[in-house]
């Protein structure tokens, strides 16, 4: 795994520290996950992984079923929002209380098929992966939306391109790898998953993208219109372009060694929770 810091999480060291994690956003996939979660089981096979299922405040009996899927597998944890916030938001809450330095995404309707899941970590847990490869970006292949739905996100992506410059044909997929400690050093804004290969880039890593599966949507409904998709675009891909114009320019070297701090100068008080429990 090379160039990837392969310690826990330091805020979370209650169990055994898993290779790989995998974050699941939700909202209202009461039907999906069941079957979501199996087949991640069955396509990371003998990996050590976890599994944290976000419920961002589901109105149906996602959190439910969730828990019930955690009681039967210790690698699954349950978090949940109060409220509906969001994707990113749900994934940015999974992220922080992962204990594994790689996260994989994908999303929780069940459309990102999990068998291509062993292709996105590959590039980032190979022997040969470079030190600066931070992102691996899923790109849909033969899309099974409506034609409304592909339109409306061909031309987002096409504008995004134009503006951004990410060499990127489809940012929209959920099915995404990186490493944790990159993910938590860019800038948080909700629809920020939308803009993660612009924004690792920003930031200096390099930018793996793997072409991937899609498949028909089995059960329930998308959660979000085109029109709601289309104006918070606008809005955030200025924000995107302005944060890339303004990105810091130079990076430090070390020119000194490191003082070491024992633990009785650091202090021994835990860090604060990057969660709070949910019933």
């Amino acid at each position: 795994m090379a160039g990837v810091t392969s310690g826990c999480n330091p805020r979370d060291n209650s169990a055994p520290c898993p290779l790989l994690a995998v974050v699941i956003p939700l909202r209202n996939e009461e039907q999906a996950i069941g079957p979501l979660t199996e087949g991640v089981r069955q396509a990371l096979g003998t990996l050590s992984f976890e599994m944290l299922l976000v419920d961002d405040g589901s109105t149906d009996g996602t959190r439910a079923a969730c828990l019930a899927l955690a009681a039967s597998d210790p690698r699954i944890r349950v978090l949940g929002h109060d409220r509906s916030a969001g994707q990113s938001a749900a994934l940015h809450s999974g992220v922080l209380a992962a204990r594994a330095p790689i996260v994989v995404t994908l999303d929780g309707d069940g459309q990102n098929p999990p068998e291509n899941l062993p292709k996105l970590i590959a590039p980032l847990l190979g022997a040969e992966a470079p030190e600066n490869r931070g992102l691996v970006a899923g790109q849909r292949v033969g899309r099974k939306d409506t034609l409304s739905k592909r339109l409306a996100s061909r031309f987002a992506n096409t504008l995004r391109a134009a503006v951004l410059r990410d060499g990127t044909r489809d940012t929209g997929c959920g099915l995404k790898a990186f490493r944790r400690d990159a993910f938590l050093a860019l800038p948080y804004f909700n629809h920020m998953h939308r803009y993660l290969p612009a924004l690792f880039a920003r930031d200096g890593w390099q930018v793996e993208l793997v072409d991937v599966t899609h498949a028909p949507r089995q059960f329930g409904a998308s959660n979000y219109g085109n029109l709601d998709r289309a104006l918070a675009g606008i809005i955030d891909l200025a924000g995107v372009a302005w944060l890339i114009h303004r990105r810091k320019t130079a990076r430090p070297q070390l020119l000194t060694a490191a003082p070491v701090v024992t633990l009785a100068q650091a202090g021994d008080a835990p860090n604060p929770e990057p969660y709070r429990k949910v019933s």
